[in-house]
């Protein structure tokens, strides 16, 4: 009978402990700091390195790139796409965005434009989500999608 009087003390402890698990500290960030997230993304395209592409992005993340029908799961993955995508010498720029911002995650969603060395140009829709990982933002899902051409 006597632990009884000891149940509401032992449930406010595990309610107490289960509420701070569940809390992680919100680094703060700013639309502008999620705009650079694309700069750095694009300047590491032009490296034409695919490892230093590959490094924007989350162990687990996703790519499902303008090009190519394959989601990307792996590093690997990504990489294997970006041999192929960085042959054309890409250059991005955003047409228009919407950032939105939550507790270490964000959104940037759009419209941008890829020109290549040839001349060629793609008009295309993306959706990127980023998340804080302690030290720095990453990419978790890539998404782009050539326009369809009509409205």
């Amino acid at each position: 009978m006597r632990y009884l009087n000891l149940l509401p003390v032992a449930c406010v402890m595990l309610a107490t402990n289960t509420y701070a698990a569940n809390t992680e500290a919100c680094h703060p960030s700013s639309e502008k700091e999620i705009a650079g997230l694309f700069d750095r993304w694009n300047a590491s395209l032009q490296t034409g390195n695919p490892d230093q592409v590959v490094a924007n992005y989350a162990t687990r993340s996703v790519l499902l790139a303008t090009v190519s029908n394959k989601p990307r799961l792996t590093p690997e993955e990504k990489r294997d796409y970006f041999v192929h995508f960085l042959a054309g010498k890409p250059v991005g720029s955003i047409d228009s965005r919407t950032i939105e911002l939550d507790c270490n995650t964000a959104v940037d969603a759009g419209l941008y434009t890829f020109k290549f060395a040839d001349g060629k140009e793609v008009k295309a829709r993306f959706t990127y989500t980023y998340k804080w990982d302690g030290k720095q933002w990453l990419i978790t899902s890539h998404h782009s999608s050539a326009m369809p051409g009509k409205d």
